[in-house]
């Protein structure tokens, strides 16, 4: 294995890392910013308003995109074991 060949390898897990984050994450990020938005608006500075919120919606995220989740790294885990035999 040449070092390309460990770049390309850290490259690829870092794109698929993101790539199964990502749902997540943003739903995170969009309910907290609607959430700090009315907060603003209110003036309730609670930090449980905000945290729960965003807990369900990152949950519900999760839950809805667990297949396709499960589907990226599965292609990813069968790609590199069928690569094995070709590192050396």
């Amino acid at each position: 294995m040449d070092p390309q060949d460990a770049v390309d390898l850290a490259r690829e897990a870092l794109l698929i890392a993101s790539l199964v984050a990502a749902p997540v994450l943003i739903s995170g990020l969009v309910v907290g910013l609607i959430v700090g938005l009315i907060q603003a608006l209110t003036q309730i500075q609670e930090q449980t308003v905000a945290f729960v919120p965003k807990l369900i919606a990152m949950v519900l995220a999760l839950a809805f995109a667990l297949p396709w989740i499960l589907a990226r790294l599965l292609d990813y885990v069968e790609d590199l074991i069928t690569n094995i035999p070709n590192s050396f």
